[in-house]
């Protein structure tokens, strides 16, 4: 399959959350590839290392630094260091999420808190980090990753699927707020994308219902999301802001 080359990415300065692994790996290396310079932050360093490895021979190899970004004040920090790094930020990939199951009757408001710190606060406060290199720039770029699963009313999800339900409002309000300062914000809502992470939680059977499900055969992989990602990020998306795009598959 041959991949769309976007010449304004050439060069642009991009921060990825979760990068180390799954739908983020798949933003680094799509990123690096475009000739961008990335910085991406990541919990789990020994996967990122090996990212950064494999990524060597790029014109720019990414930067990593670890962060849990449940710590805002840590993980703003560690934006500051790779917009440091990297000469500032031109694109923000809000990507690093965790959807553990839960049950309803199993949640504590500890639970809740620190749910809403990995699935959504970090969002807004990424995004506050970035504004004023973006503004300094003249504009910017910024993703949000959101889910299919709120859509689709699944069990056993119900805070992750709050969080990802705001995550939708945060996108509308952010692109009002931003857009005279030509920062476009949008949210990508991936189906189910086949990670490894996502396959602790599906059988054979399991896959085999997705895609009975899905209106196209097939699994979704990283790099399709971070596909609709490097279009958004691109010039060619210039009036694309305050929306949500899809990479489902047609999912029902």
């Amino acid at each position: 399959m041959h991949s769309a080359l976007y010449p304004s990415l050439t060069g642009k300065r991009v921060i990825v959350s979760g990068g180390g692994s799954g739908i983020g790996e798949g933003m680094v290396e799509a990123f690096a590839r475009q000739g961008a310079m990335v910085g991406f932050v990541d919990i789990q360093e020994h996967p990122s290392e090996a990212l950064i490895g494999r990524l060597a021979g790029a014109d720019h190899p990414p930067h990593f630094l670890p962060c849990d970004i449940t710590d805002c004040e840590d993980y703003t920090a560690k934006i500051g260091a790779l917009m440091d790094q990297i000469g500032g930020c031109d694109v923000l990939i809000n990507n690093a999420a965790s959807d553990d199951r839960h049950s309803l009757d199993d949640v504590t408001p500890a639970y809740w808190d620190e749910r809403m710190a990995v699935n959504l606060k970090h969002q807004f406060f990424a995004a506050q980090a970035v504004v004023p290199a973006m503004r300094a720039a003249g504009g910017g770029s910024i993703v949000n990753m959101g889910s299919i699963s709120w859509h689709l009313g699944l069990k056993d999800l119900v805070i992750y699927q709050t969080a990802k339900a705001a995550i939708e409002g945060l996108t509308r309000s952010l692109a009002r707020e931003l857009g005279r300062d030509n920062i476009r914000v949008n949210t990508i809502v991936p189906g189910n994308v086949q990670t490894p992470r996502q396959m602790r939680w599906y059988t054979p059977e399991g896959e085999a219902e997705i895609v009975a499900s899905q209106c196209l055969d097939g699994r979704i992989q990283p790099a399709d999301i971070a596909a609709m990602a490097l279009f958004l990020a691109s010039d060619d998306a210039r009036f694309c802001t305050a929306h949500n795009y899809w990479v489902d598959a047609g999912w029902r």
